[in-house]
Parts: structure tokens; C-alpha cells; sequence
């Protein structure tokens, strides 16, 4: 998709973006621009990713909101964690979010780590239920004698 000038200025400060603040700052401006109608969805999208991205590189365990795959997800993820379980239903949901918003499991992990680390720092415990391994796929590794 060919971007409009105004989101190649944006990609150009996010490319230069050194903090976790600079590109809040890019965040939100990008927010702006969004709800005055000066950028569309999708490029708002491409460069909410971008600053994902970005962000990723110079500090993986702080949080940049922006509009993205990885806000969308985050914000899911939230949701699930209102109640303070993360229940295996829940988790087969985000498994399959995560692979339509292409998330990485990495990402996902780093992700779930600084939302769980930032509730306890609230006070607010996490129990995350364990999946059961089926026994089916531990028959299948038992060599046959």
C-alpha cells in the first residue's frame, strides 16, 4: 500500500525514533491524525505496526500504544485478564487472534509477561491455567518394542 506524505513523514520519525517516549509521542500523534481523518485506517495501521516494531528494538518489556496488530492484541489479552485467570479457553482464543494478527509467539509471551508483571505490581494476582498434554501425542513419541 502507497502511503500518503503525511504517513511517510510519520515512518521517517519513527525510522529516527531512539525512546519508548519519542515513540509514544509518534503514537498519539498518529492517534490524532486518525480521528481527524487525515490518515485512513490501514496507514494508521502500517504505522502503529511500524512503531510496534520499533519499539520492540529498543525496549521489549515497556508498552507503546498505538493503533496495531500488537495494541489489538494487547488489549485482548487485558480483557482476559480482568478477572485475574487466563483460562485454556481463553488461551486457545488469543492461539488463535495471535495467528490471524500474525503475533509471534515471542511477542506474545513478552507480552503477556509485562501484563502480568504490571498487575501484580497492582496487586491484582494471575493464575494462568495449565493445557493438559493429550495423551494421544505422548503415545506417539513411545517407541514401539
Amino acid at each position: 500500500m502507497r502511503l500518503s506524505r503525511k504517513s511517510r513523514k510519520f515512518q521517517r520519525r519513527i525510522n529516527r525514533g531512539k525512546t519508548i517516549e519519542f515513540l509514544q509521542t509518534i503514537a498519539n500523534e498518529v492517534q490524532v491524525g486518525y480521528d481527524n481523518r487525515k490518515i485512513t485506517h490501514n496507514e494508521a495501521i502500517i504505522l502503529g505496526n511500524q512503531i510496534q516494531l520499533r519499539a520492540l528494538s529498543i525496549d521489549n518489556t515497556q508498552l507503546v500504544y498505538a493503533i496495531s496488530d500488537r495494541d489489538t492484541y494487547r488489549r485482548l489479552i487485558e480483557v482476559y485478564l480482568d478477572d485475574g485467570i487466563l483460562t485454556r479457553t481463553e488461551q486457545i482464543l488469543l492461539w488463535d487472534e495471535r495467528r490471524k494478527l500474525g503475533i509471534s509467539e515471542t511477542s506474545h509471551d513478552a507480552l503477556l509477561s509485562s501484563l502480568i508483571a504490571r498487575y501484580n505490581k497492582q496487586g491484582r494476582p494471575i493464575h494462568i491455567q495449565s493445557i493438559p498434554i493429550s495423551s494421544g501425542a505422548e503415545e506417539e513419541e513411545q517407541p514401539e518394542g
